[in-house]
């Protein structure tokens, strides 16, 4: 085989994987579409009910895909030994670190709204709201199943698809464009908000290396929105 012959080969199955990531992707913001669907029929009680409905079938088997997808991948390749550790004490109090290293960025920035000197995420202010039209399913699923979901794409299928060798370099670079691609996720804008939430997934990043285990990310990214929804309401 030529070089030239690798070359495409390799940008083959570099091009593959990514038209794979962006479809898992669109899968899951299908679902968030659907779950703003039945919001904005709240008014129509039957109508968001039979929609809420959808929203659990639909992410049931989302939620299933993603995780039988991970796995299969993991089995495949997995350079970085990633499963399940186990848990002790001074894991915990390292999760914990890290937990109040994503509260002070986010004090720290909503000092700086409340100065006036940065204005308030448009992507927050629309999930208020939705929370205020449709509290307990809009909850749940920010909640709950959002960091699951979120945790797969951004951080477990993401850098095992691109950043599969485990060396600083690689891992310093993967961890920081899944933190800037889901900061763009969540502002849609290359404004200083998307730092925030780039910051956000910059730790989820680096507690998935720290740890070789998702688990530790979605307990992470779970603490966080329900502090900080429920901190809302």
């Amino acid at each position: 085989m030529t070089k030239l012959t690798q070359l495409l080969a390799a940008g083959g199955d570099w091009l593959v994987r990514c038209l794979k990531w962006i479809g898992f992707l669109a899968i899951y913001l299908v679902d968030t579409l659907l779950l703003s669907m039945a919001t904005s029929q709240a008014h129509h009680p039957q109508v968001a009910t039979r929609l809420i409905g959808v929203v659990l079938i639909y992410s049931a088997f989302l939620l299933a895909f993603l995780t039988w997808r991970y796995w299969q991948q993991i089995k495949k390749n997995n350079p970085r030994h990633i499963g399940k550790t186990r848990f002790t004490t001074k894991r915990s109090w390292q999760l914990a670190g890290l937990f109040i290293l994503m509260l002070a960025i986010q004090m720290g920035w909503n000092l700086l709204i409340s100065a006036h000197i940065l204005p308030s995420p448009a992507n927050q202010t629309e999930l208020n709201a939705q929370i205020l039209q449709l509290p307990f399913w809009n909850l749940s699923y920010a909640i709950l199943l959002a960091p699951f979901v979120e945790e797969m794409i951004f951080r477990g299928i993401f850098l095992n698809y691109f950043f599969r060798q485990d060396s600083r370099v690689m891992n310093l670079l993967g961890v920081f464009m899944s933190g800037m691609i889901f900061g763009m996720m969540h502002v849609g804008s290359f404004t200083p908000t998307l730092f925030m939430y780039a910051a956000l997934g910059w730790i989820l990043g680096f507690t998935y290396l720290k740890f070789r285990d998702l688990r530790y990310n979605v307990t992470l990214h779970f603490l966080n929105n329900a502090l900080s929804l429920l901190a809302y309401i």
